[in-house]
């Protein structure tokens, strides 16, 4: 979502844009509720609401609103219905809100909810659907009708605090940015925590690992991953994250068994109940036999989204493989 918001704030450096969202859907449909879709003054698209013919309609009103600056909902018919006007055979129905938003004022919304997502908290974005009224955030929309509003809370993407800015943390920034995550890394050598290394991060901190923490303290979707050089910046950093107000959703930890027995050790002498330590991913990853940078980082991203999705982590031939009577032996006999 934040992407979306980040596209329109892009879109309205060129000039005004149009903002698609899906308000309200009825059986089997493409995307969700919430889903958008940014149209630039060039006519330039950004995200998706499904593609197809509902999408391609969607873009030819999109270009009258973008001239007339009138706010309109436009129906998307997927029944498949015989006799009937359908963009799809998906089986159901779409209303998607069109608007034009525009000026510094739109800019400065958009500026906010940017804001806010990035310092890792939800935002709540009202959409008016009355034709005149413009887009506001709230803190409270409990007694908002949602027919005559669409209320949405936006959620921040989720962060990964990648501790430690070697080799294996810059492919970890690549992997976890390219599966949605948002970046901070954190490392006190400038000559690794820097833009160069990490131009997907959103934040470099160079400051010690526990004001680093500290600066993250009101982000409610929090991963960490220790990747770090010593297993002493490693228990560093988990005094702290094991400590957060707000839990973090993920702590992985790199090294070998041994060097994470030795974390664990010493945290526990630190008085850190011993509960806590069965949160820690720790060696990092799946074990996917992976060697290089490239390939841990690869492992680190598979566990995440693993977490993230509340997957297994067992591979998905598997289950096939133990009722189907198929052949393993895949050598050609001669």
């Amino acid at each position: 979502m934040g992407n979306c918001f980040q596209q329109l704030a892009q879109a309205l450096d060129v000039g005004p844009a149009v903002l698609a969202t899906v308000t309200s859907i009825q059986g089997s449909v493409p995307r969700e509720v919430g889903a958008r879709l940014v149209v630039d003054a060039n006519g330039q698209t950004f995200n998706t609401i499904g593609g197809g013919a509902g999408e391609a309609k969607v873009l030819r009103h999109a270009q009258e609103v973008l001239q007339t600056g009138e706010k309109q909902f436009v129906e998307i018919d997927l029944s498949g219905a015989p006799q009937r006007q359908t963009q799809g055979i998906c089986g159901g129905h779409m209303r998607v809100w069109l608007e034009r938003w525009q000026g510094e004022a739109a800019k400065s919304l958009v500026d906010v909810i940017l804001q806010r997502l990035q310092q890792g908290q939800a935002v709540t974005l009202v959409t008016p659907l009355d034709g005149a009224s413009d887009p506001y955030l709230t803190e409270n929309a409990v007694e908002i009708d949602a027919a005559i509003a669409f209320v949405q809370t936006l959620q921040p993407p989720p962060t990964l605090l990648i501790i430690g800015a070697g080799h294996v943390g810059i492919q970890l920034a690549k992997v976890a940015h390219l599966i949605g995550f948002q970046i901070v890394v954190q490392d006190d050598r400038r000559e690794w925590a820097n833009a160069d290394h990490y131009p997907q991060a959103s934040q470099i901190l160079t400051a010690p690992v526990d004001k680093a923490i500290a600066s993250l303290t009101h982000h409610q979707n929090l991963y960490a991953a220790l990747v770090t050089r010593s297993y002493t910046y490693d228990l560093a950093a988990l005094q702290h994250l094991l400590q957060r107000s707000i839990p973090c959703q993920y702590i992985g930890m790199i090294g070998s068994e041994k060097r994470v027995r030795q974390v664990y050790g010493a945290i526990a002498q630190a008085g850190i109940p011993r509960e806590k330590l069965a949160t820690i991913h720790g060696p990092i990853g799946l074990d996917i036999g992976a060697l290089t940078p490239e390939e841990i980082a690869v492992s680190i991203g598979a566990e995440l989204i693993m977490v993230r999705r509340g997957g297994t982590g067992r591979s998905l031939s598997e289950r096939l493989r133990q009722t189907m009577p198929i052949s393993l032996d895949n050598r050609r006999s001669p």
